[in-house]
């Protein structure tokens, strides 16, 4: 769902300056997980991560045990009827959300000169700041890419494009192909800029990055419908590799995260490339919360809960890496009790351990997190009110391993 970018013709927003809260001090909530804080990097994808990515990882593990970090995509820089300044969920709620979402596609286009006049430089450097921000305030970061076609570079929805585009597209960027070095470029520029994220205590950012998310479906062109099982598993172990080994980016989680369309494990795990190849087990899903009633919240239920209990097996961390339901209150009204009873069952029931959720951005007239006014208004903040629910205020230090490990 998520390919619903903001692009150059539509601006990007700058937000006023708003006072920093220092990083919380709150201990990690109660819980206990089956390895110590010493043995977290045998279960990552990158055993030379820095330390607080490495912490990032287990304090992600053992929040997830009872509670769950409540994110938005793009949430210092776009906002409900354009309203800039304090990102939606503080003007809702008083603080911020726990996790920033921010996307590689303005980073690695074709057009993004690195010059300071260019506006794709110019949202590199919007983008920088807001993953700075994010993490001297002590959130969690994460990255999507809504990478456009390497053909001509234009697009990144299969509505767009060509039929040869389409079924060439992934292939020709494999080792290889005829735009492999292409690819390699871009993955150097995402490793250069994620290199280039140093907070303000010296160290440098980890960012969680789920690359050719909603693979299961056919709208983006590394969808399964344009590749191979194995040419998929092929394209992910490369940029891992590749990152990892060659390019030495230490400050990196790995995040797998299909579309909402399985039922089993066996379906979830169908594209699937390895343990050793990623560290968050994951899921996009805006179908099942979409006018769906109490069938679609079992049906979400159960299919995170399949993703909780293969995370459980394989000590990853589960996640809901997208979702929402989009308002625009000139088209459609607010589900009742959306987040207090939809998303909350589907989030808890059956003992779901999950580490994280996130909202899609606000926009124009559309939101998926009510500001002050909104008919979601009151079931938001109750939602935000209860106890497993962590915002940036109520987030636990989560870049430095419990002591005495």
């Amino acid at each position: 769902m998520s390919g619903c970018s903001k692009d150059s013709d539509s601006g990007f927003y700058e937000p006023e300056p708003i006072e920093e809260d220092p990083t919380p001090e709150n201990p990690l909530p109660p819980g206990e997980l089956d390895f110590e804080p010493e043995e977290t990097r045998s279960f990552m994808v990158n055993p030379d991560a820095t330390e607080e990515t490495v912490a990032l990882f287990y304090n992600l593990k053992l929040l997830s045990q009872n509670s769950f970090i409540v994110g938005q995509q793009d949430a210092f820089s776009s906002f409900y009827q354009d309203n800039a300044g304090d990102s939606d969920i503080k003007k809702m709620t008083g603080s911020d959300p726990g996790l920033l979402g921010s996307d590689f596609m303005f980073i690695t286009d074709d057009l993004n000169d690195g010059t300071p006049s260019n506006w794709f430089f110019q949202q590199e450097n919007q983008i920088r700041d807001d993953v700075l921000r994010a993490f001297d305030m002590g959130l969690v970061n994460v990255f999507c890419w809504h990478f456009r076609e390497p053909f001509e570079g234009e697009h990144f929805y299969t509505s767009e494009m060509t039929q040869f585009q389409r079924e060439n597209a992934l292939k020709s960027i494999l080792p290889g192909g005829e735009n492999h070095d292409y690819y390699k470029q871009k993955l150097e520029k995402i490793a250069s800029f994620t290199k280039s994220l140093v907070g303000s205590n010296g160290a440098l950012v980890p960012i969680i990055f789920r690359p050719f998310h909603e693979f299961d479906g056919d709208w983006f062109w590394w969808g399964q419908s344009f590749c191979t099982i194995e040419e998929y598993i092929q394209l992910w172990q490369f940029t891992v590799t590749y990152l990892k080994n060659t390019l030495s980016v230490n400050n990196m989680l790995f995040a797998f995260s299909p579309d909402n369309r399985f039922f089993s494990e066996s379906e979830y795990l169908a594209r699937y490339p390895g343990d050793d190849f990623v560290d968050i087990m994951g899921m996009d899903n805006y179908g099942d919360f979409n006018n769906q009633g109490q069938a679609g919240v079992e049906r979400a239920n159960q299919k995170l809960k399949i993703v909780s209990d293969l995370a459980e097996e394989r000590v990853k961390i589960a996640s809901l890496t997208e979702t929402g339901y989009f308002v625009t209150l000139s088209e459609n009204g607010a589900i009742p009790g959306f987040f207090t009873n939809n998303l909350f069952e589907a989030l808890t029931h059956n003992d779901v351990k999950i580490g994280f959720t996130m909202f899609w951005y606000n926009y124009q007239d559309t939101y998926c997190t009510p500001v002050p006014g909104l008919p979601s208004a009151n079931d938001f903040m109750e939602f935000v009110s209860k106890p497993e629910v962590i915002l940036a205020d109520d987030l636990p230090e989560m870049y430095r391993l419990p002591p005495n490990s």
